[in-house]
């Protein structure tokens, strides 16, 4: 289900991953604004990759959500955004397999996004990491500190 083209409101989303090692534990986080109001979201797994935080970060930012909406997702992650935008389509079509007919990486992800981005009007942008823009720098912190957070105390439950 597509949101409702009469509305012009988009929900911005900021996301980002963070690995120690890679693989290795890792954060992800996301910053959703809409209008004046902002949720901030992360969380860890205690032994995963970059490039799966990056995908988490983008599907909880998505699972965030309580009805279909115009969405605008900016990454700093080329996977991320060329895999969403470019690849998943012809990954789609050779049964989940890449163009040199090896399994698709990160396939439950992809997977779980696929649906998540069918739901939603999304339109996904690239920013280049690390270079001062202020939500990305943001997120970066975010997934960061939750990664800290998570090695000092290991009490904190990874997220699902």
């Amino acid at each position: 289900m597509k949101p409702e083209s009469s509305t012009n409101s988009v929900v911005e989303v900021f996301t980002d991953g963070a690995c120690k090692g890679n693989p290795g534990p890792g954060a992800w986080a996301a910053i959703l604004r809409f209008g004046n109001h902002e949720k901030t979201l992360a969380g860890v797994d205690p032994d995963t990759t970059n490039n799966r935080m990056e995908i988490m970060a983008a599907i909880k930012a998505l699972e965030a959500l309580k009805r279909p909406c115009s969405v605008r997702i900016a990454t700093d992650s080329k996977y991320l955004m060329l895999g969403i935008t470019e690849w998943l389509k012809g990954w789609k079509a050779r049964n989940w397999n890449t163009s040199q007919k090896k399994p698709v990486k990160n396939e439950d992800l992809w997977k779980i996004l696929d649906e998540l981005n069918s739901k939603h009007r999304v339109e996904w942008i690239w920013v280049q990491g690390h270079v001062g823009h202020i939500e990305n720098e943001r997120a970066d912190k975010l997934a960061r500190q939750a990664l800290m957070d998570y090695l000092t105390d290991k009490s904190i439950r990874p997220s699902d």
